[in-house]
């Protein structure tokens, strides 16, 4: 934990360090409490883009794992073989984490294990993990909550639930994974037709319609800022994600709702609540 506040005038602000296929990874802070989601970064990737907002390592009081591909905890390893950090994943995640001596840096990890639904605590932020249909062991999203303030984290599912648009409705921040353009995928000639597949069920991930769909939904006066994760860089384009999501809140009439894209290569502007 922190001696002392380093944000001030503010109750929460969030940071994408980076977001797609490669690696995903949010910052987000209180004045008195540090959280990661996902370390799916290299651990000196990690540390670089929190420096650019003028971060460190030594400040985080806990990374929060959705699940174990290597996209969302690569750095898990590395960060925790020189930091003491607080690591919450639930059994099954962590148990698949422990079998990857590739991810955990041949140390053991520092666990503290939730259950899927049951709410936690962080410092002075309350969590909430939530389970979504995904190809991994046991996959959660999760909300976050800070005084009046509410973010919601969810990406890598292959289609919404009842349960996670009933969770993710009354949020201020909601970071919403927008992977694909369908058209793009089912023409790309890298995937084979099997893993093209993939993407495409109900355990996959997102396209940009689906996300748009969910945005619609799930939509309120409330939502303040929608940040399009996980986009593909040979199946997506951040303008095309923006202008399928954007266009479709328009429609409603939402045009309160800021609409931008995370990035693989570098962090989102720092966005304050």
């Amino acid at each position: 934990m922190r001696e002392a506040s380093t944000i001030t005038g503010v109750g929460i602000q969030i940071t994408v360090l980076g977001s797609g296929s490669a690696g995903n990874c949010t910052f987000i802070e209180t004045a008195n409490t540090a959280v990661l989601i996902d370390a799916g970064l290299s651990g000196r990737q990690i540390s670089q883009r929190l420096a650019t907002i003028g971060r460190q390592l030594d400040d985080l009081d806990a990374i929060l794992v959705t699940h174990e591909h290597s996209d969302h905890v690569r750095g898990l390893g590395a960060i925790c073989k020189k930091h003491p950090v607080a690591v919450y994943a639930n059994r099954l995640t962590a148990e698949a984490i422990n079998e990857e001596p590739d991810w955990t840096n041949g140390i053991r990890i520092p666990w503290r294990v939730f259950a899927n639904g049951q709410t936690f605590s962080v410092g002075d932020l309350t969590v909430e993990p939530f389970s979504i249909p995904h190809d991994a062991f046991d996959p959660v999203a999760f909300t976050l909550h800070h005084g009046t303030h509410a973010i919601g984290v969810v990406t890598d599912l292959g289609h919404a639930t009842k349960l996670v648009v009933e969770r993710v409705r009354q949020m201020d921040f909601l970071i919403l994974e927008s992977n694909h353009d369908v058209r793009m995928l089912q023409d790309d000639t890298i995937r084979p037709w099997a893993t093209r597949q993939r993407i495409m069920s109900r355990h996959g991930h997102l396209n940009n319609e689906a996300a748009a769909a969910v945005a619609a939904e799930v939509v309120s006066d409330r939502l303040r800022h929608l940040v399009l994760a996980h986009l593909s860089r040979d199946c997506n384009k951040p303008e095309l994600a923006q202008t399928v999501v954007g266009t479709k809140l328009r429609q409603l009439g939402a045009t309160h709702v800021h609409v931008t894209a995370a990035s693989q290569d570098q962090p989102t502007a720092t966005v304050q609540l």
